[in-house]
Formats: C-alpha cells, sequence, structure tokens
C-alpha cells in the first residue's frame, strides 16, 4: 500500500510539473508511471481530474492574456470533435494511429528547434483556428491528444508564450471537464478513484507550482523549446508504443 501511494505521488509530481510548465501533459506524463500502481480506469479518471486541478490552478497565471475571440474558435469545435472522436475509436488501426501521429509530431518538432525564426501566418482565420479545435477535439476523443494539435497550431500562428498558453490551457480545461462530466455520468468516478485523487493531490499541487514557477522566467523562445522537446519526447514514445 505504502508503495502503490508512491508511485501515485510521484506520478503526480511529473504530471504536475509538466503542466505547469507547458499548461497541457499531465496524462500523457503520469499515466506511464500511475499504471504501475492502479488499473488502466482509474489511471484514466486520476490523469482526468489532476488535469483539471493542474488547469485551474495555474488559470490565475495566464488569466491576463485570455482573449475569448481567440479561445473560443478552438474550444466550441473541440468540444463537437471529442465525442466523434470517441465514436471513431472502434474503426481505427491503432498501432499505425499512433505511429502516424508520432512521426508527424517527431518531424514537426525537429523542424521547429531546428527553426531560427518564429512563424507568423494568418491563413485561414478564424475558421482555420476552429478546423485546427475540432481536430484537438477528436484526437482528445480518440486517443487522449487534445493538446498537441493546437500547440502546433499556436506556433504556426506565432503567438506569444502567454497568449499561446491561454488558448492552450482554456481549450484543455473545457475539453478535460466535458471528459470529467462524461466519466461522472457514466458511473467511473468510484471510491477508488477519490482514494486515488487524495493520494495524487499534495504531489499535482506541488508539481504544478513547481513548474509554474519555471514557466515565468522563460522567454518566448525557451518556453517554444520546452514545448516541443515534450511533443519530440511524446512522438518517439508513440512511435516505440506503436511496434
Amino acid at each position: 500500500m505504502t508503495a502503490q501511494i508512491a508511485i501515485i505521488l510521484l506520478g503526480a509530481l511529473a504530471g504536475g510539473l509538466v503542466n505547469g510548465l507547458t499548461g497541457f501533459g499531465t496524462g500523457l506524463t503520469a499515466i506511464g508511471i500511475w499504471l504501475y500502481a492502479v488499473p488502466p480506469p482509474i489511471a484514466v479518471a486520476l490523469a482526468i481530474i489532476c488535469s483539471v486541478v493542474s488547469q485551474l490552478q495555474t488559470l490565475p497565471m495566464i488569466w491576463h492574456a485570455v482573449e475569448w475571440r481567440r479561445v473560443l474558435p478552438f474550444v466550441i469545435p473541440g468540444l463537437i470533435g471529442v465525442p466523434i472522436g470517441t465514436m471513431l475509436l472502434p474503426l481505427i488501426d491503432a498501432h499505425a494511429f499512433k505511429a502516424g501521429v508520432g512521426v508527424f509530431l517527431v518531424a514537426y518538432a525537429t523542424y521547429v528547434l531546428a527553426r531560427k525564426v518564429r512563424m507568423h501566418s494568418a491563413w485561414g482565420g478564424r475558421l482555420a483556428d476552429g478546423a485546427a479545435g475540432f481536430g484537438g477535439g477528436i484526437l482528445g476523443g480518440l486517443a487522449g491528444l487534445a493538446g498537441p494539435l493546437v500547440v502546433i497550431w499556436t506556433d504556426l500562428r506565432g503567438y506569444a508564450k502567454d497568449r499561446r498558453r491561454s488558448v492552450l490551457q482554456l481549450f484543455n480545461l473545457s475539453i478535460l471537464s466535458m471528459a470529467l462530466v462524461s466519466q461522472a455520468a457514466f458511473g467511473l468516478l468510484t471510491r477508488q478513484v477519490g482514494v486515488s485523487v487524495l493520494a495524487a493531490l499534495p504531489g499535482t499541487l506541488c508539481g504544478v507550482w513547481l513548474g509554474s514557477q519555471i514557466y515565468k522566467r522563460l522567454g518566448d523562445r525557451g518556453f517554444q523549446q520546452i514545448v516541443m522537446t515534450f511533443l519530440l519526447i511524446l512522438g518517439l514514445v508513440l512511435v516505440w508504443s506503436s511496434r
């Protein structure tokens, strides 16, 4: 029991640190650790709850940068895309999907890390933003990968770090809140989930605080490099796990 609590706490600390630093990635970071201590349904529910807590904890930090006319074109189509992604799940070859997404993330992150200048594309306007949000929602419902597509799109837009994070964070918070409501509606928030959340919360709160302190000290380029490095690692993990 002590070892189980320690693993849950460690996963929460790692996931909180990444989320506090980048604005996403709690589940992507922590689930692989939590699966050593709890079954997959508990790990998924724990990831959703800790992600929502992480997003709410750092929301005051980026609230000044929130522009609803920029955020809503991502959020509304994203919420529509989540159930569509869930419905597509039985139709998709999981190995081919993970390999394809992984190769794309590795290629794009490598390109950005090597790039010397920031992109500044206004192509497509709000309609294109909505398409990116819709695609992110589908990926979120399909594989829990709501964040990466919006990360890439806001990079192409050339957003500075606070504006970029405000879009990403409110998008993720909306998608995750919908996922949490779905979990509750299907009776998946069990007593075991509650006990695991109590064990994880101290690690989540501490990790988010530490990550947010590092975030505050980063410039635009430093933030971009950290986010793209995380996407590169995620891409490599997806490619490896698709074998």
